[in-house]
């Protein structure tokens, strides 16, 4: 299986190996730079560049180099086919999205992702995540908004908002009943001590086994930076994919977890519904207020704004990662120069 993706301007392959290894290189043929996969696909022998028909298996070995010495010669002692095949790209997947590191000298994302997993373990217990499930495409949907990606993550982290965006689930959930989340750098957000979708929509999900029978109505929606919005809740689990595609625009992927195999049982194919038809309620409310924020920026009458001392805490702490990450940036092009 082969999905071509394009990450930040850059043609990726996603390729999965007949022992069903995931792993990621740039798609471009080594030859003469070609873009080799235009569409996502199963392959049944290699992947060919129709250029100049290059093959490549799916560990991205150079496989086949017609004519490389000359009429009819395909072998060459001059090339060595080992040397030349594609461009491996370091990657890892967790809750069913794959993290790329462009520079290879990230941290290991284990270790990014452990003050997150160390936090939930007094909820999911420390096997927990091991017990997320997936249907499949029939729990995710994607949105399609008009607003840079940071604007979607400013939202998410806050509760500011809700009385006003998410009337219906300020109703058992009211901004009172909040309280904000910011750790390790990069992580913020809100947590809830009243989620109750269960008795409000009438879902009977199966729950995590740890998770503390006085706190079952305890939610938690932490953004991981850059672009990863993560909730958890006693019954289900969900990560959203922030894709920026221009500056003015973004597609948001929601993915929905359970627990346990049981939970993908038909026979809560009604829960399953009433969990996706609830946060896509949630997420499509979110739409006009992030779509605002991009129209009114670019007004000359914005000049920064102002950051509430206590409600916007966790979106001030975006703020000043997003800073940092910049100024970092900037500090070492200038050094580089």
């Amino acid at each position: 299986m082969v999905n071509p993706v394009d990450f930040m301007g850059l043609p990726l392959l996603l390729m999965r190996n007949r022992d069903g290894v995931l792993q990621v290189f740039h798609n471009v043929c080594s030859h003469r730079g070609m873009k080799l996969v235009e569409q996502p696909g199963e392959v049944q022998g290699v992947i060919r560049c129709p250029y100049h028909s290059w093959t490549y298996d799916l560990n991205g070995g150079l496989k086949g180099t017609p004519h490389i010495g000359g009429i009819n010669q395909h072998k060459d002692e001059r090339f060595a086919c080992e040397k030349h095949g594609l461009k491996p790209i370091r990657s890892q997947v967790w809750m069913d999205m794959v993290f790329v590191n462009l520079s290879g000298d990230a941290a290991p994302l284990e270790d990014m992702l452990a003050p997150l997993t160390e936090r939930w373990s007094r909820f999911l217990g420390r096997d927990g995540m091991g017990l997320l499930r997936r249907k499949g495409s029939g729990d995710a949907t994607s949105i399609e908004v008009n607003c840079n990606w940071k604007l979607a993550v400013e939202n998410y982290c806050e509760a500011y908002h809700l009385p006003w965006v998410h009337p219906a689930l300020n109703s058992y959930s009211r901004l009172e009943d909040h309280y904000n989340i910011l750790f390790a750098g990069h992580f913020a957000g809100q947590g809830s001590y009243a989620y109750n979708l269960s008795d409000v929509a009438g879902t009977n999900l199966p729950t995590f086994p740890d998770w503390p029978q006085d706190q079952l109505r305890n939610a938690e929606y932490v953004a991981f930076f850059p672009n990863v919005l993560l909730g958890i809740q006693a019954d289900h689990a969900f990560a959203m994919q922030l894709q920026p595609i221009a500056p003015g625009k973004t597609i948001e992927h929601l993915r929905l977890f359970y627990v346990g195999d049981e939970a993908l049982d038909d026979k809560y194919a009604a829960c399953h519904a009433a969990v996706l038809e609830a946060w896509r309620v949630v997420f499509a409310e979110d739409v006009a207020s992030v779509e605002g924020m991009q129209k009114g920026r670019s007004s000359p009458g914005y000049q920064g704004g102002v950051f509430s001392p206590e409600m916007d805490v966790p979106t001030h702490y975006f703020h000043q990662w997003g800073a940092r990450q910049l100024l970092a940036a900037a500090q070492s092009g200038a050094a580089a120069a």
